[in-house]
């Protein structure tokens, strides 16, 4: 089932054309990651999937809804179309456990009783159960990517991005975001994974999408673009 479809979409900041022409859709409990060089658009294609930027041109469908259109509502779709941010965008005023229930809450309109019973459950599968009343700010980098993940999944989305979710991160807990990244895949949830993490991509991915300078150049199995693709400019990529 298409969850996600793009057609002939755009976006420019200014004269910069940071995406072009791009057309994709992406099927339900499917995982896929996006490579490329930074500054190829990577992650302002996430961002317009999310309706964190308007598109320039094109058109954008979750399910058969034009997110482009100005009568769709943004907010009842972006419940379903959860995020992981670098940076983590955890409030800093709020516990680990607040920051699992507010969007439940205040979004989905569940009670505290209902929202906090979900939340830790989520937060005991990506291990965080023991920091339930910690305010955020005391975390780590990976220790608050644990808590995002488990706030995204709590809201029950039908697509998760993640937008480069170890960029931030220091090297020693890149391994443990990824791989509660990996314990968190499912057929019932469409992941779209910016990445520059080649081995977790390899590993973890039904297909990878390969940008360069808003272009996409290859868009195959994980097999076919590690091993298999002649492409000069992705052999060259793959390299560095």
């Amino acid at each position: 089932m298409e969850v996600v479809k793009i057609e002939n979409l755009n976006k420019d900041f200014g004269n910069n054309k940071i995406l072009k022409n791009i057309s994709l859709s992406f099927t339900k409990g499917t995982v896929t990651t996006i490579i490329g060089p930074s500054g190829s658009g990577k992650s302002t294609l996430l961002r317009c999937i999310n309706q964190l930027e308007f598109v320039t041109s094109g058109h954008m469908y979750f399910h058969d809804e034009d997110l482009t259109i100005q009568t769709t509502n943004v907010n009842a779709i972006r419940s379903k179309i959860g995020m992981v941010f670098q940076s983590f965008n955890l409030f800093n005023n709020l516990s680990v456990l607040e920051n699992c229930t507010i969007g439940q809450i205040k979004v989905m309109k569940l009670s505290k009783e209902e929202a906090t019973k979900t939340a830790l459950i989520y937060l005991e599968k990506v291990g965080m159960t023991e920091f339930a009343d910690r305010n955020v700010t005391t975390l780590s980098g990976g220790q608050k990517q644990r808590v995002a993940i488990a706030r995204t999944l709590a809201m029950h989305p039908e697509v998760i991005l993640f937008d480069e979710p170890t960029s931030s991160l220091d090297p020693e807990m890149v391994s443990g975001v990824l791989e509660v990244i990996k314990s968190i895949v499912s057929k019932e949830i469409t992941f779209i994974v910016v990445t520059h993490e080649m081995s977790f991509a390899r590993e973890v991915s039904d297909r990878v999408i390969f940008i360069d300078e808003g272009v996409i150049i290859e868009d195959n199995t994980s097999d076919y673009i590690f091993n298999n693709s002649p492409n000069t400019r992705l052999r060259k990529f793959l390299k560095t």
